[in-house]
């Protein structure tokens, strides 16, 4: 397989729109790499530069220390998979899958080989005489993946390939592509705007927003310890709560005042936090982060019940303060009705800080 390095990679539209802006990224052999981001962020413009479907403005794009930017698409050896699909209706499973290699000329009984054997660990073997209207559409999006990987390519691109799925069927296709992985032991890139798929399938999550990197790092890193405000909030499900409170000192205690609760600050925060005293800064806190507790303690918040939303394993509950609102995940255990008061108190040593201009985290993280 290959390694893959954008090294301050751009891409500048007629107008000077910058759609992708010094995207620095590094794509380990065998890795399985997520582009997330909200619509319009730029990682589908940065995947189709890789995959040499959009021209590079600025930077330089490497698969194994080959300088790529001006190798056509055909030369790159890398297979790409479409958000539609882009099967050949009038085709048969088998010739949508065969279709490149037939354009390459390889011999008749290596295609068949090749072909067969990508039926087989995708399961579609017995679909293989069919045309793509008799399939649904978890299966057409495997003959899709199968036809990237006959192919035997250097690198895997995936531009939202599940998004035209069901929910139940994304969940399996998840499954699915994360084990292929495995299998194939393959350098994957994968776009999605779905922070769900990003987290349970990434070896690595590259956050973006409007074209930038935001934060590059395992799922479980990026979760607990995001740089910045918009990747504390669009990693995790529900989102982080964010919470605008001004810090106060009392005595060797930092303290953080909101119009209906004070709490204070863990011990490991203090030093950090005491530079912002007289300040308002966003205290982010994840809905399991918030436990409830059946009466008012020192560190808890009291708060109205807006929303229930029972989901079997867990209740979402949605809540405000006297100002401003925030999610609370909870047991199925408790019982709540709108309009309750309920008191939570959060896990300090899992809050977050961020500042209230440059909303960069307070806190450094552990590589910081």
């Amino acid at each position: 397989m290959a390694k893959v390095e954008l090294k301050s990679i751009s891409k500048v539209y007629d107008g000077g729109v910058r759609a992708v802006d010094n995207a620095n990224i590094v794509v380990e052999d065998k890795e399985f790499v997520v582009l997330v981001g909200p619509s319009g962020c730029g990682k589908s413009t940065t995947l189709r530069m890789v995959a040499g479907l959009e021209d590079i403005t600025e930077g330089e794009l490497l698969i194994d220390d080959e300088k790529m930017n001006d190798v056509p698409p055909k030369d790159r050896n890398i297979a790409m998979v479409f958000q539609n699909y882009a099967l050949y209706p009038h085709m048969s499973v088998y010739e949508n899958m065969a279709f490149g290699l037939r354009i390459k000329k390889v011999p008749k009984a290596e295609i068949d080989k090749r072909v067969h054997e990508a039926a087989r660990i995708l399961d579609i073997e017995k679909f293989l005489d069919r045309k793509p209207k008799a399939l649904s559409g978890g299966q057409r999006q495997r003959v899709a993946v199968g036809r990237a990987i006959v192919r035997n390519p250097k690198v895997f691109l995936f531009d939202e390939p599940l998004s035209n799925l069901d929910a139940k069927l994304r969940v399996q296709m998840r499954a699915e592509l994360s084990d292929l992985h495995l299998r194939l032991n393959a350098t994957m890139i994968y776009v999605t705007h779905d922070q769900v798929e990003a987290m349970t399938m990434a070896n690595k999550i590259v956050v973006m927003k409007d074209g930038k990197v935001q934060q590059i790092g395992s799922p479980l890193f990026l979760y607990n310890y995001p740089i910045n405000k918009f990747v504390a909030g669009f990693i995790g499900s529900p989102p982080m709560n964010f919470l605008s409170v001004k810090v106060q000192e009392e005595g060797s205690a930092i303290t953080l005042n909101e119009s209906s609760f004070k709490i204070k600050a863990d011990g490991s925060h203090v030093e950090y936090l005491r530079k912002y005293v007289g300040k308002e800064i966003f205290f982010g806190i994840r809905p399991e982060d918030l436990t409830y507790t059946e009466s008012a303690g020192n560190n808890s918040m009291t708060v109205k019940v807006t929303v229930v939303e029972p989901l079997g394993a867990d209740i979402h509950l949605w809540l405000t303060t006297e100002t401003q609102p925030l999610v609370a995940r909870t047991e199925p255990h408790h019982v709540f009705k709108v309009g309750d008061t309920a008191n939570f108190t959060p896990r300090m040593e899992k809050a977050r800080f961020f500042d209230k201009e440059t909303e960069l985290a307070i806190i450094p993280s552990p590589d910081a």
